[in-house]
């Protein structure tokens, strides 16, 4: 609406009449759309594309995930020929889109950083040679979980000249950590985020997590406190979303989805937590069975914007998605999406690469 030159009152109007949506969330709607509109203006939806990898590997399970992740300790002797699989299908993708621009890369998962220093060497030498960053916007790695990261990992991602990266706390509250099975302490996310300043990234996200078990708002504004303090660069807050797949389901029926307190109140703790740190919403959406029946809000300062976060959820560019358990995307002019996933089993990844390539170039034949 807002590129038919419609006018605020009109799409508002819109929005709560069509829609129900409330007047407060239906104007961070609008503001929202605004900033990504000017933020996405020189990406290359038709000539390009942005490339995820995923590393399905994570020091434990958290109880909330649903995510493609396997315990590190147990599958340490495969992850160097799950890397030599990733190369492959980056030999794929660098020579079937040589005449595209590469927009953003992400290196997600699981946690990126449960690979050792060398792996992770081996893995983005290889993804710099193969591809040209020269119109790369934003390189992202999602090291994530404190307990994984070491000065030595961070260095080889600044050395690689990554822009962004995150370090992702979900919670301040030592309990609810505990409860979680999330096994990086508060105090290894202090030291994880102070050693990624000293090594000299200026651009760290910090993921939150709201209607976690047993929070109240008190626990979440001592949350955001802490989180001023240490002033990232941006800040992701999302709504527990109670996934089928995650360990949440039998925890609920054991100890009652009561325990599970997500609140207006809540919800604005974090947005001025946000706006004390100068930073602005960029970035909404919404999933499934969501604690209280809220959202999930990226915000930023500017200029620290993540454009990969805006183009997943947006769904206007192409993006291929390398790794176990990823999903290929491919976007048409006229707005058809095509998927195309890999297996989610590491060990099938791996013996099966050479198929996964093949479907890759069936997507894209057309």
């Amino acid at each position: 609406m807002l590129d038919e030159g419609r006018s605020d009152a009109e799409i508002l109007d819109f929005i709560e009449q069509s829609h129900y949506v409330s007047k407060e969330k239906a104007l961070l709607g609008i503001d929202i759309a605004k900033r990504e509109r000017d933020l996405l203006r020189d990406i290359h939806y038709e000539g390009g594309y942005s490339l995820y990898i995923g590393i399905p590997f994570c020091p434990t399970t958290c109880l909330y995930c649903s995510f493609t992740s396997y315990p590190i300790a147990a599958f340490r002797r495969q992850v160097d020929a799950y890397v030599d699989a990733v190369i492959k299908e980056m030999d794929y993708v660098a020579e079937n889109f040589r005449d595209k621009v590469l927009d953003t890369v992400y290196i997600g998962g699981g946690t990126p950083t449960t690979l050792e220093p060398e792996q992770l060497d081996r893995l983005i030498t290889a993804l710099k040679s193969k591809f040209d960053f020269s119109t790369v916007k934003e390189f992202t790695v999602e090291a994530g979980r404190a307990d994984s990261i070491t000065r030595e990992k961070l260095e080889v991602l600044y050395r690689h000249q990554v822009s962004r990266i995150s370090v992702n706390p979900q919670t301040m509250k030592q309990e609810t950590l505990d409860i979680i099975g999330r096994k990086a302490s508060v105090e290894q996310v202090l030291t994880a985020y102070q050693l990624a300043r000293e090594v000299g990234f200026d651009n760290i996200n910090m993921d939150l997590i709201l209607g976690l078990p047993g929070e109240l708002e008190a626990d979440v504004q001592r949350t955001i406190e802490r989180i001023v303090e240490l002033a990232p660069d941006s800040l992701t807050v999302h709504s527990l979303a109670i996934k089928r797949a995650s360990r949440l389901n039998q925890w609920i029926q054991e100890n009652s989805v009561s325990m599970l307190h997500n609140t207006d109140e809540t919800m604005k703790i974090a947005a001025a937590g946000a706006e004390k740190l100068g930073m602005k919403p960029y970035y909404l959406y919404r999933q499934k069975n969501m604690s209280g029946n809220f959202e999930n809000t990226g915000y930023a300062r500017p200029g620290k914007y993540g454009l990969y976060n805006i183009l997943i959820m947006e769904e206007k560019q192409t993006i291929m998605a390398l790794g176990a358990g990823s999903i290929t995307k491919r976007v048409f002019l006229d707005g058809r999406i095509e998927r195309c996933d890999n297996v989610k089993d590491v060990g099938l990844y791996i013996e099966k690469i050479d198929e996964m390539i093949e479907r890759k170039k069936e997507l894209f034949a057309e």
